[in-house]
């Protein structure tokens, strides 16, 4: 891997802008009707079970898992099913939703009831059925992570509450407003993976969770938090990794390869809550914020409500949105409308008002070296840039364009505006055909 994915100089420093991090999480009025779509996580859709007509109550079966790497969905409503339809995704693609119309009674399902967990093998069962997937923005199946057949083969367990995308506090909430969820869940995990210790990892510009998780652990001798520099993307797994254990993530492996379990802050809180409760995954806690926005807050909304009932919500807009984000504005994805639903991975809705939406004029690339600079992974993006331009598959596998994370510290820094973790993204495509010819005896 490269040296500099291991220096302190990698990554940028991006203006922070944690402009809800003191405001304690509300929760919202319940919509009057939510979409929830099959697909909120990576890997298989979920299967729907219910039809039009059905009566549903709040962490009530909607949809099933669809395979092992999947996740069950549920109500996150108390209501009637209206229809199961297609909608588009804000990736394009189609996919099955469970329309819903709330009765504003939010009533519990009576079929809940908290799970048995005292193994591994329990708890990987436990959060399956609890629906919860990687809260971070990837989405991965939570209990994917959790099947490890050999508790040997982890050293240290790494929790993600670095943070590091400008306006985005949801996870600091987390860890200031459900401190018990995240001191107990730490334990649990401690207890049942018995690593050599238990790292919680978290960007220096949150001392409020800083100081309150090193009070709560102060008698955990393993269970370590650990004070990071904000230079984004303190939070990337493989980054994160290395400034916590040590531990180098090699190219095409895994963290479990590497000895480590890393989970992000409110996964292992919502974890937590579920084995307690018995309530599986069926709202976020959403920051919103943005140019545009009236009233910035931290707000509980039930998944699968729309991004026009959230905004309402904090007040509606100060000013005529002109772009909307899933997540933060490095890694976060633009959505088409106001209809768009809140999912499990939404950590966070902006709303950007013209001045901020605007993107700055292209001009061509002066070979000014920023990009490979700050690149966290030690990539060569002008290199990339010439390969793809020539649909050269050989020399972007030789360029490991495959490990670009997207996190977009390139664009970032790049005086001509040069879009180039679209260019990456359509290149790794060009390098997965090229791959699959190479396989077939084409290439």
């Amino acid at each position: 891997m490269p040296k500099s994915l291991f220096s302190s100089l990698g990554g940028v420093h991006v203006p922070h802008r944690k402009n809800t991090a003191s405001m304690a999480a509300v929760r919202m009025t319940p919509p009057q009707s939510v979409v929830i779509p099959t697909v909120m996580h990576i890997g298989a859709p979920a299967k729907p079970c219910v039809k039009a007509g059905d009566k549903v109550e709040v962490g009530q079966l909607i949809a099933e898992s669809g395979g092992f790497i999947s996740a069950p969905i549920h109500s996150s409503v108390s209501g009637t099913v209206k229809k199961v339809e297609d909608i588009v995704l804000s990736n394009g693609r189609k996919a099955p939703a469970v329309f819903i119309d709330s009765d504003g009674e939010m009533r519990p399902y009576e079929g809940l009831k908290k799970p048995a967990v005292s193994t591994l093998e329990e708890l990987a069962n436990a959060v399956r059925e609890s629906g919860i997937v990687g809260l971070g923005g990837a989405g991965f199946p939570t209990s994917v992570k959790l099947a490890i057949k050999d508790v040997s083969q982890v050293d240290y367990i790494v929790i993600n509450g670095a943070e590091c995308e400008p306006y985005i506090t949801s996870d600091t909430r987390t860890m200031l407003d459900s401190t018990d969820y995240v001191v107990r869940g730490a334990r649990r995990l401690f207890e049942l993976l018995k690593p050599k210790a238990l790292y919680i990892g978290i960007e220096k510009n949150k001392p409020e969770a800083i100081s309150e998780l090193k009070k709560r652990f102060k008698d955990d001798e393993n269970i370590i938090v650990k004070a990071l520099p904000p230079i984004y993307p303190q939070g990337g797994e493989k980054v994160l990794i290395y400034n916590t254990t040590g531990r180098i993530v090699q190219e095409g492996k895994l963290p479990l390869d590497a000895g480590v379990v890393i989970m992000n802050v409110t996964t292992l809180a919502k974890v937590e809550h579920y084995i307690e409760t018995g309530m599986p995954l069926v709202e976020k806690l959403v920051t919103v914020d943005g140019s545009a926005v009236k009233n910035p807050m931290n707000v509980y909304v039930p998944i699968g409500t729309r991004m026009a009932d959230v905004f309402e919500f904090c007040g509606g807009f100060k000013k005529e949105p002109k772009k909307l984000l899933y997540g933060g504005p490095m890694m976060g994805t633009a959505v088409p409308d106001l209809e768009t639903p809140i999912i499990k991975n939404t950590n966070a809705i902006l709303a950007f008002d013209e001045k901020d939406a605007r993107l700055g004029k292209e001009t061509p690339c002066i070979r000014c070296g920023n990009c490979v600079n700050h690149c966290p992974m030690g990539l060569n993006p002008p290199a990339i840039a010439k390969a793809y331009k020539n649909k050269d598959g050989e020399s972007l596998f030789k360029q490991r364009v495959q490990l670009c994370m997207e996190c977009g510290a390139c664009s970032f820094v790049c005086p001509a505006n040069q879009p180039i973790v679209q260019r990456h993204k359509l290149a790794k495509t060009v390098l997965r055909e090229w791959q699959n010819a190479k396989k077939e005896g084409k290439a």
